[in-house]
């Protein structure tokens, strides 16, 4: 099998637990560091899937990769190779099929729930779970885009997930998440969590409370998604 392409915009934005889920599975991928001046492949032939993982800037800014990468994100999607989006990925799926990508009033950051709102996802990406704690750490947020079912709902952003196709899924929140990634985050953007905690902004103490178990938790589900996302792949 060809292997599939994992986009990272931002070292601080790795793998995670999605790299380790393909790699304990066998399945090969290949990193494609745009944060260290990658080039965004002209066409998907050399890969069975695209990941794309999170970052800290936005789909709207004027950074050089955004258009290429938005062109290979719509043929990917046409010619029906997988592609998966985590956080900024998501929006970036949102944003190559001519969906808002807009900026929030205030940020989400911080471990709340979404609802499973979809029965068929519900089902088939999520193994009957009707909500989950999910991890949250974004200004921005999407429409949904066209033809898309959306899967998962919840917060300040409405749009958590959404499904096109049944193979391509884009999400706003982290389900990549892994302790390492967690609290670097705490570290590195320690400027933007409140003393005290909010309805939609956490503090680290409460962010990092039964850390382990939480991520343990999100974990299962992202193992799930992983899953059923990877039945799509091609050879």
């Amino acid at each position: 099998m060809r292997p599939v392409a994992i986009f990272r915009f931002s070292a601080t934005s790795p793998p995670g637990r999605f790299g380790n889920w393909l790699t304990q599975q066998g399945i090969a991928w290949e990193l494609v560091a745009l944060d260290q001046g990658a080039a965004v492949p002209e066409s998907t032939a050399a890969y069975s899937g695209i990941g794309m993982m999170g970052g800290p800037m936005s789909v709207n800014d004027k950074l050089p990769w955004v258009a290429p990468l938005c062109s290979l994100l719509r043929d990917a999607m046409t010619d029906g190779t997988p592609v998966i989006g985590h956080c900024l990925g998501g929006q970036l799926m949102a944003k190559a099929l001519g969906a808002r990508v807009w900026r929030m009033e205030q940020p989400e950051i911080g471990w709340m729930h979404v609802e499973v709102c979809d029965r068929d996802a519900r089902r088939e990406w999520f193994s009957g779970l009707p909500r989950f704690a999910s991890f949250q750490w974004h200004h921005d947020a999407f429409d949904l885009p066209p033809m898309a079912t959306r899967i998962l709902a919840g917060g300040l952003a409405v749009n958590q997930g959404f499904v096109i196709d049944g193979r391509h899924v884009g999400f706003q929140c982290h389900i990549e998440m892994t302790r390492e990634i967690a609290l670097s985050w705490c570290q590195s953007d320690a400027n933007e969590l409140p003393a005290r905690s909010t309805a939609h902004r956490q503090s680290a103490a409460d962010l990092q409370s039964d850390l382990d178990a939480r991520l343990a938790a999100l974990g299962a589900v992202a193992d799930g998604v992983y899953t059923r996302w990877a039945q799509g792949l091609t050879r």
